[in-house]
């Protein structure tokens, strides 16, 4: 795995397509939390049941005013099939150059097959607030929010 970043670095600024080929710049998601889950591969049995998880408790993201961004190297069209199929109504973003996640520290180099299994709570200044370089997929979404809430 790549070095991760640390909390307290700034978050990177980047712009990826979205499953529905829109344009997602994370610096426009300023003045609210963000929660970015790297997840291997879409449809594989893990990235399903932490998309899944985060779909089921996104009510409890939204009354805490934190977005939910998931990346992968997949392609638009893999992405907006699992979005689909699943109903997650938060962005599937593709990184198939794996520029964020080599920055992210989702992966070591450019011919990584699959991102590395990480999540970054960012504060609404776009500061790294939690790492998570030990993700379980099925208590991540609950985890993230027990840390973001201070239970």
């Amino acid at each position: 795995m790549a070095s991760l970043l640390k909390p307290g670095d700034q978050a990177p600024d980047f712009t990826l397509s979205d499953h529905q080929g829109a344009p997602f710049t994370l610096s426009a998601s300023r003045g609210r939390r963000v929660l970015i889950w790297f997840y291997p591969e879409a449809e594989t049995p893990g990235c399903t049941l932490e998309g899944c998880s985060l779909r089921d408790q996104k009510g409890y993201y939204d009354e805490s005013d934190i977005a939910i961004v998931g990346i992968s190297f997949d392609d638009c069209e893999r992405n907006a099939a699992f979005a689909a199929k699943y109903r997650f109504d938060f962005p599937l973003l593709s990184d198939p150059e794996r520029e964020v996640g080599m920055a992210y520290g989702a992966c070591g180099d450019r011919k990584a097959r699959y991102a590395e299994r990480i999540s970054y709570l960012i504060d609404a200044e776009g500061v790294i607030e939690r790492v998570y370089d030990k993700v379980d997929p099925r208590d991540h979404a609950a985890q993230v929010l027990i840390d973001a809430l201070g239970l």
